[in-house]
């Protein structure tokens, strides 16, 4: 389990196909920037970009992780030398500062606006129609890994048209300490609902039935 409150920025310096080819996954080398290493043991777990990795190999300064080619069809950021956020799995002797967050990336948003608004900025993200419903006014919302909080939600049109776009404001620390500083409009994000809001969906589902 995560907070999704990103402890530092990261870089992926090295991408190695796994024995078998791309078609089996990568191999990623992650320099972990200002994230201390040395409470990590191999089998933990590091969310990179809010994707749930297990570290394989490591040193003072760094790690790897296996993606699987299932992971890299779900998730964006991860198969290139890229910037990513990174945190390291939750303890139960620390602060919940974000929500509770699993790692496993729910589906891809596509950014849709992008701009300053005075001294913050205004994020607008559309979300594929299977996660619309788990959206709501002041709910949390992972995006690359960072735990957010929802402005507003639009839902655009009906049935199999329907179209959800929700809209962020992100503060400066956020801009400075994470990797949504480098988004740009059309480019995809990576989403994680909010847990507690799948479980609700799961219990009204099977308790209509």
């Amino acid at each position: 389990m995560f907070t999704g409150i990103v402890a530092a920025v990261g870089k992926i310096t090295e991408v190695q196909p796994l024995e078998g080819g791309l078609e089996a996954g990568v191999r990623l080398s992650v320099d972990a920037g200002g994230l201390p290493l040395a409470d990590v043991a191999l089998g933990d777990s590091i969310a990179l970009n809010g994707a749930c990795m297990t570290v394989i190999e490591k040193t003072d300064t760094a790690f790897k992780v296996d993606v699987s080619r299932e992971s890299l069809n779900c998730t964006v950021g991860l198969d290139g030398l890229n910037e990513v956020n990174l945190e390291k799995a939750l303890t139960l002797a620390e602060r919940l500062g974000g929500h509770l967050v699993s790692g496993h990336v729910d589906g891809l948003g596509v950014v849709r606006k992008f701009e300053p608004v005075g001294e913050s900025w205004e994020l607008v993200i559309e979300a594929p129609k299977s996660l619309a419903k788990y959206l709501a006014f002041k709910g949390s919302i992972v995006v690359n890994g960072v735990s957010l909080t929802v402005n507003r939600v639009n839902d655009l049109g009906a049935g199999d048209e329907l179209v959800s776009q929700f809209s962020i404001n992100l503060i400066p620390h956020t801009i400075s300490v994470t990797t949504l500083k480098h988004l740009k409009v059309g480019g995809k994000v990576n989403l994680e609902v909010d847990l507690i809001a799948r479980y609700v969906e799961r219990m009204l589902s099977v308790s209509g039935k």
